[in-house]
């Protein structure tokens, strides 16, 4: 599985949501997507290790 997909999921579930700081869910979201962009190749090493043939998610 490509991480871009996870990263574009997390980007649209975090710009379903009024960009507010006060917000926990907006904030988690917001950092989590931050650190994990930065951390891109590191997360696609981890898919690549954990997500197995089958486990992925089918297209629409």
């Amino acid at each position: 599985m490509k991480s871009e997909k996870l990263l574009a999921e997390l980007n649209r579930l975090r710009q379903d949501l009024d960009k507010d700081p006060s917000d926990l869910e907006w904030f988690t979201l917001h950092h989590v997507f931050c650190f994990v962009s930065y951390k891109h190749g590191e997360f696609q090493q981890y898919l690549d290790e954990v997500i197995k043939p089958g486990d992925e998610v089918p297209e629409d």
